[in-house]
């Protein structure tokens, strides 16, 4: 004959066990699913902070392209400040002529 506590029966020793075991079983999943909903957000979080960042490295890109063409464009017209002609021909424009120059004006006429 087994020996059992007084006034406890073998049914209730196992149940007793399979309730803690139980208990321990549902902690345990809600720290998973509480872990997984938490992981699940900060992935969703970092995703829209990832988009968002990509789309501005992508407008900064395009600006940077646009100042390295005007860059471009004012290196080669410093360039041509270098150039005599080109002097000339902005001197003209604004009206300066050298002293052997005769200008000559054109009127439209009036057709």
């Amino acid at each position: 004959m087994s020996r059992t506590p007084v006034g406890k029966q073998k049914g209730q020793v196992n149940q007793g066990k399979s309730a803690g075991a139980r208990r321990r079983l549902m902690l345990w999943l809600t720290f998973v699913a509480v872990f997984a909903i938490w992981s699940g957000y900060t992935f969703l979080v970092q995703n829209a902070q990832i988009s968002d960042k990509s789309s501005y490295l992508a407008k900064q890109q395009g600006s940077k392209q646009e100042t390295q063409q005007q860059l471009e464009q004012l290196k080669y017209e410093v360039s041509r400040l270098k150039d005599p002609e080109y002097i000339g021909q902005l001197a003209r424009k604004k009206g300066y002529y050298l002293p052997e120059e005769t200008p000559i004006q054109v009127e439209e006429s009036g057709n």
